[in-house]
């Protein structure tokens, strides 16, 4: 350590000159350089998730409550509803139908059964898409 001659100022210019050492071998090193977090902002943001978050599981639910109603029929015959949400049932629709089972017993006035269900099937279809485009 430095010692000054000055009585007075001994205390004072040794502790500076020490707190100088001090940082220049700390300079030296590589040491983690710490960095602050902005807690404000981290709160601000996870309280927009989870909004955001809510948003979306009510927006599928009112969907889900929507499509389950829509199938059920309780609207009625009209729908006032966008394209490619009833593209959407048509589709679920089409795949639950395309499920096949097979029957040992088959007469052919099952096949004219069959047959009127399905020009049925097809006029309600085209019924309820000409109904969609004239409402979209």
């Amino acid at each position: 350590a430095v010692v000054s001659t000055q009585s007075g100022h001994y205390g004072r210019d040794t502790k500076i000159i020490q707190y100088l050492i001090r940082m220049r071998k700390l300079r030296k090193k590589n040491t983690k350089k710490l960095v602050s977090r902005d807690l404000k902002m981290e709160k601000r943001e996870s309280r927009r998730e989870a909004k955001a978050l809510a948003a979306a599981q009510l927006d599928q639910s009112i969907e889900k409550e929507l499509l389950e109603r829509l199938k059920q029929g309780t609207y009625g015959d009209i729908y006032n509803i966008h394209q490619d949400v009833f593209e959407k049932i048509v589709e679920e629709d089409e795949d639950e139908e395309s499920e096949s089972e097979f029957v040992e017993d088959f007469e052919e006035s099952d096949l004219e059964d069959i047959e009127d269900y399905e020009m049925e099937m097809e006029m309600e279809s085209s019924v309820a898409k000409k109904k969609v485009q004239i409402t979209a």
